[in-house]
């Protein structure tokens, strides 16, 4: 991953005028690999400054983002927590709450893209070579597309 795909990552104003849509395309065919990279991308943007809010189908998948973020990389930490009213963090995973006050970048790892994902500056989806996501992923982007939205595609080897 090199810098040219984050280059343009800064801190944004929290009023954002339409949500700019990252598709990260991985040249894997695992799905456990979206999530593997999902945390790369979370660390990264929180080095940037920006709060993430990593979206997820279930508590299961939760829990495994969770377990993820403290193990992938073992010379770093990321401040993360499951997304709650009591307790915010820098990194927060979603299992299908309402987003609260995030705005910054929503990393989608569900099934189905989530109704507030307006609300963020920025979104990601994370495709790897496997048919049904790409199937799903060429539905997302033809709605984007369709609707306006700014929309980038990396190339992830």
């Amino acid at each position: 991953m090199g810098p040219s795909v984050f280059s343009a990552w800064t801190r944004i104003s929290p009023a954002p005028s339409m949500t700019r849509i990252d598709f990260y395309i991985l040249s894997s065919d695992q799905p456990q690999q979206a999530d593997i990279f999902a945390c790369r991308l979370a660390e990264k943007a929180y080095r940037s400054g920006l709060r993430v809010l990593v979206a997820v189908d279930n508590r299961d998948h939760a829990s495994q983002i969770d377990q993820l973020l403290w193990t992938f990389r073992e010379d770093s930490f990321l401040p993360h927590a499951a997304q709650s009213e009591e307790q915010h963090s820098a990194i927060e995973i979603n299992s299908g709450e309402d987003p609260g006050t995030h705005h910054g970048l929503l990393i989608n790892l569900c099934s189905k893209v989530p109704k507030w994902f307006s609300r963020f500056e920025r979104l990601a989806e994370i495709v790897v070579q496997h048919p049904d996501t790409l199937q799903r992923s060429r539905l997302r982007f033809g709605h984007f597309r369709d609707r306006g939205y700014p929309l980038q595609s990396h190339k992830i080897n």
